[in-house]
């Protein structure tokens, strides 16, 4: 049975990113996966990292648990809004202070970083204002390459897939019941592919 970690950075409750991470995670357990939803928001920890990477900052009870969280899971599912080219500062810090140094990467020899969470697989579910074409051809993609380049596979998650939902801003309630229909679609295919070496490899939405 895989097991699944769908992690909701928005810091609304009734956002549409936290309707996408709940349609995917309800669709995945009906696929026969284990689905665990972490809302950050609900988390009580220090989002700075106050000392840089020079000192020690011990973690929250909270941000032990979300480690532990994804060690244990197959597939990784970030579910965030891209706001002002970036990711709230909510989901940064998170990663500032949870993906340490020694947990999730650490230095070979040669200097080279190893991504020390290889073995799963992880998807980004982004919801943006401006359409995609203007974001890709126009920005760079700052955002995804930000989270999947520099982020995930920088800590091993190999294979990560992109999906967008937008624009959001002035959409219809006919748009977000088919995002949301899509959020499930793609929550219960992830269910299948897993994430650990052997699963069964899944097309690209």
């Amino acid at each position: 049975m895989s097991r699944l970690l769908i992690i909701d950075a928005h810091p609304n409750p009734e956002s549409l990113c936290a309707a996408l991470a709940a349609h995917y995670a309800e669709a995945a357990e009906r696929g026969g996966a284990t689905a665990s939803v972490l809302a950050l928001r609900a988390l009580r920890f220090d989002p700075v990292l106050h000392q840089g990477y020079r000192g020690e900052q011990a973690l929250e009870p909270d941000l032990r648990r979300a480690q532990q969280l994804i060690e244990d899971c197959d597939h990784l599912c970030l579910v965030t809004p891209l706001w002002w080219g970036s990711v709230p500062a909510l989901l940064k810090g998170f990663f500032d202070r949870t993906l340490q140094r020694g947990w999730a990467y650490r230095y070979q020899d040669n200097g080279n970083p190893l991504g020390l969470l290889a073995g799963r697989s992880a998807r980004l579910l982004l919801t943006t204002d401006s359409p995609g074409w203007y974001l890709r051809l126009l920005q760079g993609d700052p955002t995804v390459k930000q989270l999947v380049r520099s982020t995930l596979k920088f800590c091993g998650f190999q294979p990560v897939r992109v999906t967008r939902f937008g624009p959001v801003h002035h959409s219809t309630p006919e748009a977000r019941r088919r995002w949301l229909a899509q959020a499930a679609a793609l929550g219960a295919r992830d269910a299948l592919g897993g994430g650990r070496p052997g699963a069964s490899a899944l097309p690209a939405a």
